[in-house]
């Protein structure tokens, strides 16, 4: 794996390994959790992991959305596949997200539009995870969108570490 980085720039938040798309005070939103894993992984590995058994409730919550935002301009992003990619380059796509850089412990990911821009960072150090989001809005369809969105997506983000934390123990 490579440690390129695509045309878009990010910042890294100070002292760590997490990427962001501006300096936290100038998002619109950010989420950072963190969890202890039983042991190392790379954030790739981390990805295939969680994303082995896509939610049922957000394949719903995906289509839901994509019906409703295509009807501003916003492109459908259907839905988790499920797929493990065992190496991916920045510039490839892991589903409806953009590989924006991939290094031993760190993967970022980004979905972009004339609404916002979404910068999902899964990042490791030792035996813990980060997955840290940064929004940056661009209009009033982006304010709305992320009035449903923020709350659901921490959400979201719990039940993948959970369903990480689940698949590593039944190993």
């Amino acid at each position: 794996m490579g440690n390129k980085v695509n045309k878009y720039q990010h910042f890294t938040i100070p002292n760590t390994n997490v990427h962001v798309l501006a300096p936290v005070a100038e998002l619109d939103f950010f989420d950072s959790q963190s969890i202890q894993l039983s042991m190392a992984l790379s954030p790739l590995e981390a990805w295939n992991l969680m994303m082995s058994k896509p939610m049922p409730i957000l394949s719903l919550a995906f289509r839901v959305r994509d019906v409703i935002s295509t009807k501003f301009g916003v492109k459908k992003i259907g839905a988790f596949s499920g797929i493990s990619r065992q190496t991916v380059e920045a510039g490839d796509k892991l589903d409806f997200f953009l590989v924006e850089h991939i290094s031993q412990d760190v993967l970022t990911l980004s979905e972009r539009d004339r609404h916002l821009d979404v910068l999902t960072c899964i990042s490791t150090v030792g035996n813990e995870l980060t997955i840290t989001s940064s929004v940056q809005i661009h209009n009033n369809f982006g304010r709305a969108y992320m009035i449903p969105v923020a709350p659901a997506h921490k959400l979201i983000v719990r039940s993948f570490m959970r369903t990480l934390k689940k698949s590593l123990s039944s190993q």
